[in-house]
C-alpha cells in the first residue's frame, strides 16, 4: 500500500517562479545568478515556514544545474532530481540545533577542502546557524574569510541577532518576510484544485490565519483539514479543529456593548467557557473585527465582498463612533496582554468587556432592528454617508435645564454636563481646569496623560463646549499639574471615602464586634462595598 506524501513536501516549490511571498529575495538572486555575480556565503533570515530551506535547496540546483548557472535550473538533470530527492552527493545539509559542538563543524570544514565529486559547486546548507557554540562559529570564520573557490555556503536562522557579527559581516544576508494571508489563501486553492478537493473561502482564511505567515503551517493545517473532513474542507470543521472562535459570538459581543447590556456579556461569555474557547484567542479576534469595522468606516473598498458576514461588519460600523472603535480595539489588545496578571481567563475577559462597556457613549440610541443582517446585495456606503448617518447620534444638544449654573460651575460638574465618548471623554475626565469661565477655558494634562492630547480629541471637546454654553470658547490645554484634582481623581477619592466610612461602619456593628470577640471571627475587607440606596444614602453590605 503506498504512502501518501505530506502536502507540504508534496507542494514544495522546485523552482524560484513556484516559491510565494518572498519576490524581494527571489528577484535579487535571479539578477545575481544571470550576471553570475555570486557570493561565497548566503544567510537567510525569517520565522519558521517561510521557505529558508526551499530557497537554499533552489539556489544549489541553480549553481549546479548541467544546463549551467541559471536562475531556472532544468529541474531533470541528474543534479537537479538529486537535489530534489535529498540524494546529492555534493549538497550537505547541517541541522545546527543538534549539532552545536566545535568538533562537528572542523570535520565539516575539513571537507571543504575537497573538490565537489561530480557537481559544480559543492553546498552547505546550515538550518539553524544560530544554534553553534561560540567556538564553532570562531572555527567556521577561517573559512568564510578565504573560501575554497569550489564550495558555497547558504545559512538559515530564525534568529539572526544571536549571528556573531563577525559571521554576518561575511554573508550576503537576505530577509524572508511573513507570507500574507491573502497569497496563502490563493496557494491552498491552488493546491487544493489540483488534488481536487473541495473547500470553501471561510475555511482557507481561518487556516491561513491560523498559519501565521508561515506556508509550511498553512499546508500542514490543510492536511489535518483534509483528515478531520474526511476529504472535504468546510468551515465548521476546520473551526472545531482549530477550536477558533465562532465569528456569531464576537458581532453578538459588540451588539450586547451597543445595548449596554451587562448580563448578555456575561451569558456570552458563559457560553464561550462552557465550550473550552482560549480567551487569549476571543480578545485576539474580536480585535481582528474592530479592525474590519474601522477600516469599514474609513477605507470601505478595502473590506472584501467575500469576507464573512460582510453585510454585519458594515452595519456595526454605522453605528459604532470611530473614536469608540479606536478606544475598544486598544482595550482588547490591553485585555489580552494583561490576561496573565488576572486571577484566571475568564475574570480577565470579563473585566476587559466591563471595561468596554463602561466607556460606551451615554447618548447612543440605537434601534436593534438595524442589526439584523442585510442581505449580501447591500453596499458598503462612502465615508461621507457613513459620517452623515453617525452625526446624529454624536452631536445632542443639551436643553437649557441641563446646564449648571455658571456661579457654581465647576470642571467636574461640567464634564458630566457635556456629550462626550471615547478618548475625548477620557482627556476631559483627566484634565484640570486652570481658567474656567463662559468665555475662556484652559485645562492642565498630566503628563502620564499626555498622549491624550490629539487634535481630533481637542477639537470633540470644543465643539461640545461651544454646543453648551451656544457660542464660541477658547480652550486650550497644558501638560501639567496643579491639584491633580482632576475629575477622575475626585471620583477615586469620593469612591475610597465610602469605602473607608462603609468599613468603619461594619467595624463599629455590634453584631459585627460580638460574633469577633465569641467566635473569633476575622472581617474580610475586601468584601465590604458601600451600596446607593435609593433614597440617596449610603448602606453597607
Amino acid at each position: 500500500m503506498s504512502q501518501t506524501q505530506v502536502l507540504a513536501r508534496k507542494w514544495r516549490p522546485r523552482n524560484f517562479s513556484e516559491l510565494t511571498g518572498q519576490e524581494h529575495v527571489v528577484k535579487a538572486l535571479t539578477n545575481a545568478l544571470e550576471q553570475n555575480r555570486l557570493h561565497h556565503a548566503y544567510l537567510l533570515t525569517g520565522t519558521r515556514g517561510v521557505g529558508k530551506t526551499t530557497i537554499a535547496r533552489i539556489l544549489a540546483k541553480s549553481l549546479n544545474c548541467e544546463a549551467g548557472v541559471t536562475a531556472t535550473p532544468c529541474g531533470t538533470c541528474p543534479a537537479c532530481l538529486q537535489i530534489d530527492s535529498g540524494s546529492f552527493i555534493d549538497l550537505i545539509e547541517l541541522d545546527a540545533a543538534s549539532n552545536t559542538q566545535v568538533d562537528n563543524m572542523r570535520e565539516l570544514l575539513e571537507n571543504t577542502l575537497y573538490a565537489p565529486t561530480s557537481a559544480r559547486y559543492k553546498i552547505y546548507i546550515i538550518d539553524e546557524v544560530h544554534m553553534l557554540s561560540k567556538s564553532a562559529f570562531n572555527a567556521m570564520l577561517k573559512t568564510l574569510e578565504e573560501p575554497p573557490a569550489h564550495v558555497k555556503f547558504v545559512l538559515a536562522t530564525t534568529d539572526p541577532q544571536k549571528i556573531p557579527i563577525t559571521v554576518l559581516s561575511r554573508c550576503l544576508q537576505f530577509n524572508l518576510k511573513q507570507i500574507p494571508q491573502t497569497q496563502i489563501i490563493d496557494h491552498l486553492k491552488k493546491v487544493l484544485a489540483q488534488e481536487g478537493i473541495q473547500c470553501d473561502t471561510p475555511s482557507l482564511q481561518l487556516i491561513a490565519r491560523a498559519a501565521q505567515g508561515s506556508m509550511r503551517d498553512a499546508l500542514s493545517l490543510l492536511d489535518q483539514a483534509i483528515a478531520f473532513g474526511e476529504g472535504n474542507v468546510a468551515e465548521t470543521g476546520v473551526r472545531d479543529m482549530l477550536g477558533s472562535v465562532d465569528q456569531g459570538y464576537l458581532f453578538d459581543l459588540l451588539e450586547a456593548l451597543v445595548q449596554q447590556n451587562g448580563l448578555k456579556l456575561l451569558s456570552l461569555a458563559n457560553e464561550m467557557e462552557a465550550q473550552c474557547l482560549s480567551f487569549d484567542s476571543v480578545l485576539q479576534d474580536l480585535a481582528a473585527l474592530l479592525h474590519q469595522l474601522a477600516l469599514a468606516q474609513t477605507v470601505p473598498q478595502a473590506i472584501s465582498e467575500d469576507t464573512p458576514e460582510y453585510a454585519r461588519v458594515f452595519s456595526l460600523a454605522k453605528i459604532f463612533p470611530p473614536d469608540d472603535i479606536q478606544l475598544f480595539y486598544q482595550i482588547a489588545l490591553h485585555g489580552r496582554s494583561d490576561l496573565g496578571l488576572a486571577p484566571d481567563e475568564y475574570a480577565g475577559f470579563t473585566m476587559t468587556l466591563m471595561r468596554m462597556l463602561t466607556f460606551m457613549p451615554d447618548d447612543l440610541s440605537v434601534n436593534i432592528q438595524t442589526l439584523q443582517i442585510r442581505s449580501m446585495d447591500t453596499k458598503p456606503s462612502t465615508k461621507a454617508e457613513n459620517k452623515q448617518q453617525a452625526e446624529p447620534q454624536l452631536i445632542v444638544l443639551p436643553s437649557d435645564n441641563t446646564r449648571v449654573d455658571l456661579s457654581g460651575l465647576d470642571w467636574p460638574k461640567l464634564t458630566e454636563q457635556l456629550k462626550l465618548t471615547g478618548m475625548a471623554k477620557m482627556l476631559a475626565q483627566h484634565s484640570e481646569a486652570r481658567v474656567l469661565s463662559a468665555e475662556n477655558i484652559e485645562l492642565y494634562v498630566p503628563d502620564v496623560h499626555k498622549h491624550l492630547l490629539e487634535k481630533k480629541y481637542q477639537d470633540k471637546i470644543r465643539t461640545e463646549l461651544n454646543s453648551y454654553f451656544g457660542k464660541p470658547v477658547m480652550l486650550n490645554f497644558s501638560v501639567g499639574s496643579l491639584t491633580g484634582l482632576t475629575p477622575v481623581a475626585l471620583q477615586q477619592r469620593e469612591e475610597e471615602e465610602k469605602q473607608a466610612q462603609a468599613i468603619a461602619a461594619i467595624e463599629k456593628d455590634p453584631i459585627v464586634q460580638e460574633l469577633i470577640e465569641q467566635f473569633d471571627a476575622k472581617l474580610i475587607v475586601p468584601s465590604i462595598k458601600p451600596i446607593q440606596n435609593k433614597g440617596g444614602s449610603n448602606d453597607e453590605r
